[in-house]
Order: structure tokens, then C-alpha cells, then sequence
């Protein structure tokens, strides 16, 4: 058992960034991890203030990842962060992580893996060669109800899989079509330099396509993707629909969208088997729809005694007490703390922990580079690569 919280550094997610707070209270909500290190941005002023806002000690606020980590490594092992947190811009995922990688330390890094497929795969190489815990926060998984329907498929209590239909909406970049110049979204988000080849599929495509990858276990043979850019002046598209073949046969259907307007965050997901079929929807994630085709359906509830142990597991408060965004991304944070814990003692990782890792980077970046190949295709449908 570990007797004191894991150290924990970040990379990225000084003030004003979102995603960089969201990993911070999810790192904390357990009380097993606590944040004393970081460089939270570029520009070392705004990484010193950022690093007040946090309480910590100024020597241990950085003014590149660079030094942090050259200077983390250097200091006694019971003094040195346990692992680092990596928030940064897409470009930068692969040189951060690499960095502290080679540095003996283990990784939390935010979606997708890398800027290419190719880095991802060298990541990859380097996470096994250094035998460093490495996760990926595809916090989607975490949530009780995903855990529940993935043990559900696993049982074959909906038979034989056919059809996986995923959505993914959002309308926050639809913007004003009648506007000169990018609207809302136009950032590094839609810039080919810092986001890579995509930037719809690349953000919430990626969460589809691995949400059904999670509860079923199936991967893609090969998918027909369609990718626009609706807003004038984007790079980038901002919105894409994907006709998906999986390799046991089944077929899939899978829409990610920043443009669908009046949507806020309408991930959703169901899956069709010989059996029965499911249905869960992020935005009231703690009901989990069971339908059958001679019976009537069933609804389950977090937090029930009824529920197997996964979902149990991942679940903080009693029954009738949601928990939701928060509460999922702390438990990609509590299985990676396991892990990471496990390799801090020298013990041997195992392969059951339940997070996404590197594996499912390369798989991720493969999807979205086989997605915009398929989209500049006269013939469409396009095979997923070798993984």
C-alpha cells in the first residue's frame, strides 16, 4: 500500500486553460496525488503566477519542460515528482513526453498521443523500452455506466456485435457562415502546424472511435470518412461522418461535429448485438439503456448494488448522487495511479490496469490519419494500417 501521495508534475495548464484545471481537481479528487511541480506555460512570467495560483514552492516552478525536467531528475528520489501530467498543444506531446520519459519519469498525457502516427509509434517504442507507466486521458472510459456496458459485452450478454453507432455533436464553433474570416474555433485548433492533420476527428473523433473500441473490444479494418471545413477560412475541418467496417464484420456508423448547432457536448453511443443492444448518452451518463427485441428494456443506474464490480468501483457516491465529467476523468487518474505507484516500488506492471495507454495512442492516431486519407480519396474506403 502506498503510504504517502504520489508527487505529481504538469506540463501545460497555467491560467485560462481549461483542460489543464480539469486534470488538476481529477489528479486530487481521490486525495492519492498532489501537484508540487510544473511549467504551465511558454512564457515563464505567466508559468511563475501560474504556479502562485497554485501554491507551490517557486523553485519548483520552471520556466521550460526542458529544465523541469533536467532539474526534477536531479533531485533526491524521495524529493523528485512521481510522474508528470502533460496538457500541452498537440505538437508538443511527443518532445514533452519523450523528454520526461528518458528522464525516468513516468507519463498522464492528454489526447491524442501525439501530433502524427509516426511519433506516436517511436513513443510507443520509448514507454516500453524505459518500462515507464504511460496513460492516456480518454476520460470516457471512466465513467461507471461505459465500465458496466464493457463488462456487459465481454459476458456476451448482447451476443454477437453488428452495429456500433456513435455521435459525437458539439454546435459551440458553428460560428456566423456569413462572417468574413474564421469564426469562434479558429486557433491552434484548426492550424495544420500545432494540431496536426485534423482537428475534428483529431479532438472528439478520437473519444468516438475509442469509446467503441473500449465497450466492444472491435477494431477497424477499414472506415470511408468525409471531412468538411463549413465555417469559411478554417484549414480544418469541424465536422466529419465515417462509414466504419470492423474486422469480425460487424459495421459501424461514426459522426463527430463542432457545427451541429443547439449541441453542447452530445457524445453518445449504441451498440447493436444478436442479444440486445445499449445505449448510453455522456450527458446523463449514470443510466445505462439495456433494449432487447422480446422483452421490455432495461435501465440501469449507477451506484447500485446490482452492478459488477467495474462499475462499482468507479463509483464515489451512493446511488441517486451522480457524478459525472469530474468524477471520470479522477478515475483514469486513480487506475494510472495504481500503476504508476506499482512502478515506483519496483514491482512489475501489470497488463490489467484499466486506462488507455500507449497502445491506444497509436491506435487513435492511426484512426485519424486513415480518416483524413479516406477523406482525399477518390476510392473512399481506405484500410486502417498495421498497428
Amino acid at each position: 500500500m502506498q503510504k504517502r501521495k504520489l508527487r505529481m508534475g504538469m506540463v501545460g495548464g497555467g491560467r485560462g486553460a481549461f483542460i489543464g484545471a480539469v486534470h488538476r481537481m481529477a489528479a486530487n479528487l481521490d486525495g492519492k496525488i498532489e501537484l508540487v511541480a510544473g511549467c504551465f506555460s511558454s512564457n515563464p512570467k505567466t508559468s511563475k503566477l501560474s504556479g502562485q495560483d497554485f501554491f507551490l514552492d517557486s523553485a519548483r516552478v520552471y520556466n521550460s519542460y526542458e529544465e523541469m525536467a533536467e532539474k526534477e531528475a536531479s533531485l533526491p528520489e524521495n524529493q523528485r515528482i512521481d510522474f508528470v501530467s502533460i496538457v500541452v498543444r498537440n505538437n508538443l506531446h511527443f518532445a514533452v513526453a519523450k523528454t520526461f520519459l528518458q528522464n525516468g519519469f513516468n507519463v498522464v498525457c492528454d489526447k491524442p498521443m501525439t501530433f502524427s502516427l509516426k511519433e506516436a509509434k517511436e513513443l510507443r517504442s520509448i514507454v516500453r523500452r524505459t518500462g515507464k507507466v504511460f496513460a492516456l486521458t480518454h476520460n470516457y472510459t471512466g465513467y461507471p455506466m461505459v465500465k458496466e456496458a464493457r463488462e456487459m459485452v465481454k459476458k456476451g450478454k448482447l451476443g454477437r456485435i453488428l452495429k456500433i453507432v456513435t455521435e459525437y455533436p458539439q454546435g459551440y464553433a458553428v460560428g456566423d457562415v456569413d462572417r468574413k474570416g474564421p469564426a469562434k474555433i479558429d486557433s491552434w485548433r484548426t492550424d495544420p502546424k500545432v494540431a496536426g492533420p485534423s482537428n475534428c476527428t483529431a479532438d472528439i473523433g478520437t473519444h468516438a472511435e475509442n469509446l467503441g473500441r473500449y465497450i466492444t473490444g472491435l477494431e477497424i479494418d477499414e472506415l470511408c470518412a468525409e471531412l468538411t471545413a463549413f465555417i469559411p477560412g478554417r484549414e480544418l475541418e469541424d465536422d466529419s461522418n465515417t462509414l466504419i467496417r470492423y474486422k469480425n464484420g460487424a459495421k459501424g456508423i461514426l459522426y463527430a461535429s463542432q457545427i451541429s448547432n443547439g449541441d453542447e457536448n452530445n457524445l453518445n453511443i449504441r451498440i447493436y448485438g444478436t442479444k440486445a443492444s445499449l445505449e448510453w448518452r455522456q450527458e446523463d451518463p449514470n443510466e445505462l439503456i439495456v433494449k432487447y427485441s422480446d422483452k421490455p428494456r432495461q435501465i440501469y443506474r449507477r451506484g447500485n448494488d446490482y452492478l459488477g464490480k467495474a462499475a462499482s468501483s468507479n463509483t464515489r457516491t451512493p446511488f441517486a448522487h451522480p457524478e459525472g465529467f469530474i468524477e471520470a476523468f479522477a478515475n483514469i487518474y486513480l487506475a494510472a495511479a495504481e500503476a504508476i505507484s506499482d512502478e515506483v516500488k519496483g514491482k512489475k506492471l501489470k497488463a490489467s490496469y484499466d486506462f488507455p495507454n500507449a497502445d491506444d495512442g497509436v491506435i487513435g492516431l492511426a484512426f485519424i490519419e486513415t480518416a483524413v486519407k479516406s477523406a482525399k480519396s477518390k476510392s473512399k474506403w481506405t484500410k486502417m494500417p498495421k498497428t
